[in-house]
């Protein structure tokens, strides 16, 4: 996944500071029970939406993909005292090890967490949004992006987790997910309702923020 070198890498995380003992028992745990950790937004990117989410101070947030709920904690340490993420995933499988972290990272109040289908979901909720996450099923990126672009507020930002997708997205011969992830870019950086950076980190990063 990681598209820079392993010493940069590891001096990346050398230089961020340290992630919660919350966050380090979910990552230990999403290791050793879970298929495909590696889905974990992780210490250094954990940090950055953290510290976005701090800064923004937001009162909503949408999350698209809750995983084992990393980045559900992350994000929701910058929320307003009000505010609420609600966070979207297709597996309930996870539920009971998401509530139990959520719960220790004290934020299990701020955090309504929806099952199903995120297209289905998704025009369900009337709340205007500061922050989107997406990280997700790539085949679905554009159609998520479509969907919240109505409900998230100008100034608002749209995240979106995998768009270089290991590098594949500049290889000439690309399968469905890295096709998707490439029109994704596109899409975005097309549309003039955003101003955008796509941002190198991890698996890559795309930053759009509404006019």
């Amino acid at each position: 996944m990681n598209i820079i070198s392993p010493a940069i890498d590891q001096y990346l995380d050398m230089h961020t500071q340290e992630e919660s003992e919350v966050l380090k028992a979910l990552t230990r745990e999403t290791h050793l029970k879970v298929l495909m950790p590696q889905m974990l937004s992780g210490k250094v990117q954990g940090n950055l939406l953290t510290m976005m989410s701090k800064m923004m101070q937001p009162k909503r947030i949408l999350e698209i993909g809750t995983f084992t709920g990393y980045a559900s904690i992350c994000l929701a340490k910058g929320l307003a005292n009000d505010g609420l993420l609600y966070t979207i995933d297709i597996n309930r499988e996870l539920e009971t090890m998401t509530d139990k972290y959520f719960k220790q990272a004290g934020v299990r109040h701020q955090i309504v967490s929806l099952y199903g289908p995120a297209v289905q979901l998704i025009p369900t909720l009337e709340e205007t949004f500061d922050l989107v996450f997406i990280d997700a099923d790539k085949i679905n990126y554009s159609t998520y992006y479509d969907l919240v672009m109505e409900k998230v507020r100008p100034g608002g930002l749209i995240i979106a987790d995998n768009v270089l997708w290991s590098g594949k997205v500049v290889e000439a011969t690309k399968d469905k997910d890295t096709m998707a992830m490439d029109a994704y870019n596109k899409k975005v950086q097309d549309d003039p309702r955003v101003e955008n950076v796509l941002v190198p980190l991890r698996d890559g990063l795309m930053m759009a923020r509404k006019k």
